[in-house]
């Protein structure tokens, strides 16, 4: 009856902040989109140091965790196994971390900074290495790292110490049974309204590409009607996805659109400058490698930057703001792993796969763009992202093809995003259900086409993306603090086990002597 009552808490308050989001969006657009810009520009100006020390943390501690004597403590009982093959795995995870994002800006990005570099002159040869140097750095370890730490803690607490399936859980060291109270609730709650904002943000720009998409393909309107078609479809095709559970549909969907996503990377590869392609793998992990260290710590105490307000300090944010769901579902999925396949898993494997992508997308419109003179690419790409990939694709041969192939790669990871987030929101109202009911999914897969569509309707796409970063600022401190208390429970978990051994030693050495003293008096006698 209790947990019945703490569930309808999460869910109620909850639906209730959405709403009241929802109506200041619709009413007084303007003035929340000023006040979510105000708050925005001072956190990152007087706070953007601690976003930079923050992530760099992060990065540092899930690495120390992988090679530290906590590596092998597996995220379950000692027999546990894990419940989804390598592949599905990472195809899972990689469709929640970055899925329809990398999509978007894979090839955007590049361009951006290719002409407006973060220093020296734009449209360079030397702009073009250091854009996809800083686009390595934005999509690399950094916004994994946080992944990381924030699906570890979820993971160690849910599988190991038995605690429920939610954000609160992580806190469990330095917070007691109290995570069980209001302090509990009210960090959960924040982890709902963080995850239906943030979400519907992405499922907004994500009906952007796909209209894109289709006007490429079948020359419809990009207009806001096409966008909100496509949102209720793919609403009707998540919905239909999520009732068939995690390990039917959400998984068959992330296996598909991870084989799709080789094959047109694959493609691209023979189609287009492949020498090029590898050149551009090969010199930029260098450089990302030999120039991490003063990038992660990069700031410019002494004059205004721009570019780093707008482009690395927001990413950092974004990707915060982004944590508690895709850290909730990476845990969700996790079970059976030791830290140190977690670890590797998570951070280094969808990095090197983010390589690949980039250098092939971000390889190849750089090429048209400086070596071949296209400037004209450079112009249509910043003038439009949600057509940035399509653009590229007119260049190459079998234009059809690839256009077909990218429509549904973008519609897939769509679904997916949208998929994971809604069984998100589905433990967390059901206080931490490791299956939530199709009822609890099918209302937050409502609501968050309801909030996209009206976020559209009313133009407050750009005003809610700001108003969900600016909640990372407050999470990256609670993060923080969830380091600590994960390395608290490492501890107590590795002291535990050492008792244990310490124990059945001590007992095994009795048992020792006794029979020894028996065997003494046998040879008396």
């Amino acid at each position: 009856m209790e947990q019945n009552r703490n569930s309808r808490i999460v869910f109620r308050v909850s639906l209730l902040l959405t709403s009241i989001f929802i109506l200041l969006g619709i009413f007084f657009n303007e003035s929340l989109s000023a006040i979510s810009s105000t708050f925005l520009k001072t956190t990152i100006d007087q706070f953007g140091w601690f976003y930079l020390i923050a992530a760099m943390l992060f990065l540092c501690f899930s690495v120390y965790l992988c090679f530290s004597r906590f590596g092998n403590i597996r995220l379950g009982d000692d027999t546990d196994r894990p419940s989804f093959g390598t592949g599905s795995w990472l195809a899972m995870l990689f469709g929640a971390g970055m899925g329809i994002g990398i999509v978007f800006w894979g090839v955007a990005e590049p361009v951006y900074h290719y002409v407006s570099p973060p220093y020296g002159t734009g449209s360079t040869a030397e702009s073009a290495s250091l854009s996809m140097q800083y686009t390595f750095f934005h999509w690399g370890l950094h916004p994994w790292a946080i992944y990381t730490v924030i699906g570890l803690s979820l993971a160690f607490f849910q599988f190991k110490k038995k605690l429920p399936a939610l954000v609160s859980s992580a806190f469990y060291p330095l917070l007691g049974n109290r995570i069980h109270g209001p302090i509990g609730k009210t960090i959960d709650i924040l982890a709902v309204f963080a995850t239906v904002f943030g979400i519907a943000t992405s499922l907004g720009l994500g009906a952007m590409q796909v209209a894109g998409g289709m006007n490429s393909l079948f020359a419809t309107p990009n207009s806001t009607t096409v966008q909100i078609l496509v949102i209720a479809v793919a609403a009707v095709l998540y919905m239909i996805s999520i009732s068939t559970g995690l390990e039917r549909g959400i998984k068959y969907l992330s296996n598909t659109t991870m084989i799709l996503s080789f094959l047109i990377m694959a493609v691209m590869l023979v189609l287009g400058p492949t020498t090029q392609i590898f050149k551009t793998l090969i010199h930029t992990m260098g450089s990302y490698i030999n120039n991490l260290p003063s990038m992660s710590l990069r700031l410019e105490p002494f004059k205004k930057d721009e570019w780093l307000a707008n482009w690395t300090l927001f990413y950092w944010a974004w990707w915060i703001a982004w944590a508690p769901f895709v850290g909730m579902f990476i845990a969700r999925i996790s079970k059976g792993r030791t830290i140190k396949e977690f670890v590797f898993g998570v951070l280094l494997a969808p990095t090197l796969g983010t390589f690949v992508w980039l250098s092939v997308f971000g390889g190849s419109v750089l090429h048209f763009i400086h070596n071949l003179g296209n400037a004209a690419l450079a112009k249509q790409v910043t003038a439009d992202v949600s057509l940035a990939l399509f653009k590229l694709f007119e260049l190459f041969p079998f234009t059809s093809l690839l256009n077909v192939l990218g429509f549904i790669i973008i519609v897939t990871y769509y679904i997916t995003v949208a998929d994971t987030s809604t069984f998100v929101l589905g433990m967390l109202s059901e206080q931490g259900n490791l299956n939530p009911s199709n009822k609890i999914k099918i209302t937050w897969g409502t609501i968050q086409a309801f909030v996209a569509i009206v976020l559209l309707l009313s133009g407050g796409l750009e005003a809610l993306q700001t108003a969900s970063v600016t909640a990372a600022f407050p999470f990256a401190i609670v993060m923080v603090i969830m380091c600590w208390a994960l390395l608290k429970g490492l501890k107590n978990e590795m002291a535990a086990n050492h008792g244990h051994t310490a124990e059945s030693e001590s007992e095994n050495e009795i048992g020792n002597s006794v029979t020894e003293v028996t065997e003494q008096k046998i040879y008396t006698l």
